[in-house]
């Protein structure tokens, strides 16, 4: 009886953690508003109080990388629109990246507010060595700069860089 209870509970925890490690490179594809096609992966949680949190995820169009932040609270749309800052992502080992404000747009009855980011070629060995430990976004007006700092999947934007250079890397092949 002791065995198998011991049996049992291995295989649930090597199941909870090989989800968690595969979920990660699980790649979506949706048409963008432009009409091209974009791929990406399920925003995970960086950041979450009661008063606010941050979610994000990184998006490709296959010639370019970008990040894609949700930020709550976030300003009515006709304030996050003029939203044009860029960001500021600060890095374990202390360096930072400038990632340039691509889009700003609001979606399901503008319930939801997804800044995207344009990640310059030289941040994204970075962004794949170190994990990001904060994140600075120009809320503007009376809040200006919000700082976010990771708390939780630090990793997160590191493996998902990982994922979709690998599979490129395969189709390549």
């Amino acid at each position: 009886m002791k065995a198998s209870v011991i049996k049992c509970i291995s295989g649930i925890v090597f199941s909870c953690f090989s989800v968690s490690a595969f979920s990660q490179c699980e790649i979506q594809n949706r048409v963008s508003p432009d009409g091209s096609m974009q791929y990406y992966m399920e925003p995970v949680n960086f950041y979450w109080t009661s008063a606010k949190s941050l979610k994000g995820d990184i998006v490709t169009d296959k010639e370019n990388y970008f990040l894609e932040l949700q930020p709550v609270p976030f300003p009515e749309k006709s304030v996050g629109k003029k939203l044009k800052a860029d960001l500021i992502l600060k890095l374990s080992n202390g360096e930072s990246c400038n990632l340039k404000h691509y889009d700003t747009r609001y979606l399901e009855n503008d319930s939801i507010m997804k800044m995207l980011f344009l990640i310059d070629r030289q941040d994204i060995d970075k962004m794949r060595t170190f994990e990001v430990t904060e994140a600075d976004i120009d809320m503007m007006g009376e809040e200006g700069v919000r700082t976010y700092q990771f708390k939780l999947h630090k990793s997160a934007l590191k493996e998902q860089l990982d994922c979709f250079l690998k599979d490129d890397e395969k189709k390549k092949k």
